[in-house]
């Protein structure tokens, strides 16, 4: 098998796709500062804030799809699960007719790699399914922000354009809000069911679509349980016989245990900290606005928490103690490239993105065939259970031309309403993977890309729209099952912060408070600075605009409550 022999959800595999390059991994680090896009209330505009009986007057209706089943359904906010071989003649048709009426849209869209030719096979046979002449302007995906910030400067504005929740800074989101048209009329209450598969979308990925008051973008729905894994290899678990950990006490026992440099062997690699988080119950850093929680009656940052501070130390102990392999020594946590050498055994457990699982152990398949990935559970500490945060439901948007005609705006959504079908439908075949026999082979039961479907079906139309999360693995269902039934174990200790599912850009003034924490946390746990350092800066930070910025948000909600109040 080869790494394109299965495909997530297209929420887990734009993830897949994107944490392949530096910009998606320091996003899932929390490296970046992931704003979400509203007005400023500097300008007295409560854009993007919109919530509770407001939002239920512009979300689209909910219809769930019964086109397809999954294998495993959806449990504590997971993913659902699809693990059967594909059969080209069973699959089901989820758009029976076309509803494009023939005009052409132009989309921009960040893209990573090279861009196939115009006119190619894949790009042909999705413009006949749609019945839209669909015209792609493609950017690279490194410096699409500044690509971007230029194009929505101009009048030049194309029919539709794809925003990331990692480019939402400076000026972007009041230009969405000035440039991008109003869904409403198209999509809210029961208008939405003209496009079924648009319907079936979770709700609380459309929430995250509300911007400056109005229902603006298409989402990509995505699972709110967390999606960084501790993985470890499991061959040489099971050879071993060492046990997976459930606490702080076991792990650390059990690295120490496998812990022999001399045979060039370390327990942990990079990233320990970020299950760390998750172990001591801190508040997510994947998003600004959900790293605040109303605790007691006041609104707390997860900086300013016990449980942060906890988190480091535990992960400085995991350092000084020798069990950490000395690449990961180097820098920041998300510099350092596991793979190899925990293909090579030099480590054996490390965090990482979910979309690591499938794809580490397909691309080990031929030369280490004894290689086994798997993930464990985060482990409590203390005697406690772990106490996990939820991360957005949607993070990477689709908006169209405000000066859009009608016409236009029903292609569009045409075009949506077919890269949005469910996993087991033919739409999604075609949009994920192409046309059969040019694109990709079917190889028992399992879906291959040929060499042209890895120049032709990249990163176009799985931008547009997405149906709800969901993994789909029949070439490893074990770790397809074992994936989604992680998520649902993890998801019975998730909870939603306070601002969980809205859509919040903080004001101007506050955007560089935080710049230089993430470096202070991973010269924490190297042992270069102490936890003092990070209390003096927390004390700096309330005073530099901390305390400034908790108002902002109390203001924020006492006006607007919460996503789901």
């Amino acid at each position: 098998m080869t790494p394109n022999a299965a495909s997530a959800s297209p929420g887990s595999s734009r993830r897949s796709f994107l944490a392949s390059t530096a910009v998606a991994t320091a996003a899932v680090a929390g490296g970046l500062p992931l704003l979400s896009a509203c007005g400023s209330s500097e300008s007295g505009s409560r854009d993007g804030t919109t919530s509770g009986k407001n939002a239920k007057k512009i979300l689209p209706a909910y219809v769930a799809s019964n086109v397809v089943t999954p294998d495993i359904p959806s449990k504590n906010g997971s993913a659902v699960g699809f693990i059967g071989k594909v059969d080209s003649a069973t699959l089901k048709t989820s758009v029976p007719k076309k509803l494009g009426k023939g005009g052409k849209v132009t989309i921009m869209s960040p893209f990573w790699g090279s861009p196939p030719k115009d006119g190619n096979a894949y790009y042909k046979a999705m413009n006949d399914l749609i019945g839209v002449d669909v015209v792609w302007r493609n950017q690279d995906g490194a410096t699409y922000d500044q690509k971007l910030g230029a194009v929505l400067a101009s009048s030049d504005v194309p029919d539709m354009v794809v925003v990331p929740g990692w480019n939402m800074g400076g000026k972007i989101p009041s230009a969405i809000i000035g440039k991008f048209a109003d869904l409403g009329p198209y999509l809210s209450g029961d208008a939405v069911k003209e496009y079924p598969n648009l319907a079936a979308i979770p709700t609380d990925a459309w929430q995250r679509c509300i911007f400056g008051g109005k229902l603006r973008g298409l989402p990509m729905p995505a699972s709110y349980v967390g999606n960084i894994v501790p993985f470890y290899r499991k061959d040489i678990f099971d050879k071993e016989g060492y046990q997976v950990p459930t606490s702080t006490d076991e792990f650390m026992a059990l690295a120490k245990e496998i812990t022999n440099p001399r045979a060039k062997r370390w327990a942990c690699g990079p990233n320990l900290k970020w299950t760390a988080f998750g172990t001591f119950g801190v508040l997510s850093g994947g998003e600004k606005a959900l790293g605040w929680n109303l605790t007691d009656g006041k609104l707390v940052y997860r900086v300013e928490t016990e449980e942060f501070l906890e988190a480091l130390e535990w992960t400085r102990k995991l350092y000084a103690s020798g069990v950490v392999h000395p690449d990961a020594w180097l820098g920041k946590n998300q510099a350092v490239d596991p793979a190899t050498k925990f293909a090579a055994g030099e480590f054996l457990m490390y965090s990482g993105d979910m979309s690591g699982w499938w794809g580490q152990q397909a691309s080990q398949q031929i030369h280490n065939p004894e290689f086994k990935i798997w993930g464990m559970d985060i482990f409590g500490h203390g005697g406690n259970a772990p106490q996990l945060w939820a991360t957005q439901p949607a993070n990477i948007f689709a908006f169209i031309n405000k000066n859009a005609s009608e016409a236009v705006v029903r292609d569009a959504l045409a075009a949506a309403n077919v890269t949005a079908a469910p996993y087991g439908t033919k739409e999604y075949m075609l949009t994920n993977y192409g046309v059969e026999g040019t694109h990709y082979n079917l190889k028992d039961g399992a879906p291959v890309k040929t060499d042209q479907g890895n120049i032709d079906v990249i990163n176009a139309y799985v931008m547009i729209a997405s149906p709800a999360a969901n993994i789909a693995r029949p070439d490893f269902p074990d770790i397809g099952r074992a994936a989604v039934e992680w998520q649902q174990r993890m998801g019975a200790l998730t909870k939603k912060s306070t601002f969980f599912g809205m859509q919040i850009t903080e004001p101007t003034r506050f955007t560089n408070l935080s710049n230089d924490m993430e470096q202070l946390e991973d010269d924490i746990v190297r042992g270069r600075k102490k936890i003092s350092d990070m209390q003096a800066w927390v004390s700096d930070w309330r005073k530099k605009g901390g305390d400034g910025l908790r108002d902002w948000y109390q203001k924020l909600l006492d006006e607007n409550g919460t996503a789901t109040s």
